[in-house]
């Protein structure tokens, strides 16, 4: 391949990256735990956008339950965002590339 043809192909995964960053940055990714009673919302990068909490796991005698009910709705919202991260990047990259992980 050409020295042209391969700029021009890097220049088309690069808009592809971009434009696949923003998609992700954009989108909302949801986590839950506790069967539904405890549910987050964070956008693609993290930042914690919603938290809804069904009154029966607000227990003053169990804090504790609704702090690991909380971390886990968290853990799979994150999850979430690291595999839509990853099917972007594989979606993008150029024939013969190696993969390029998800973004951090």
């Amino acid at each position: 391949m050409n020295m042209n043809a391969m700029m021009k192909q890097l220049q088309q995964v690069q808009k592809k990256v971009l434009s696949a960053q923003q998609e992700l940055e954009t989108a909302r990714f949801e986590g839950e735990a506790g069967g539904g009673k405890v549910r987050v919302v964070l956008s693609g990068k993290s930042d914690l956008l919603e938290v809804k909490l069904d009154k029966s796991v607000v227990d003053p005698e169990d804090v504790e339950l609704l702090e690991d009910l909380l971390l886990t709705a968290f853990k799979q919202a994150k999850d979430e965002i690291q595999q839509r991260s990853e099917a972007i990047m594989d979606s993008v990259k150029m024939p013969g590339m190696p993969g390029m992980g998800g973004f951090r």
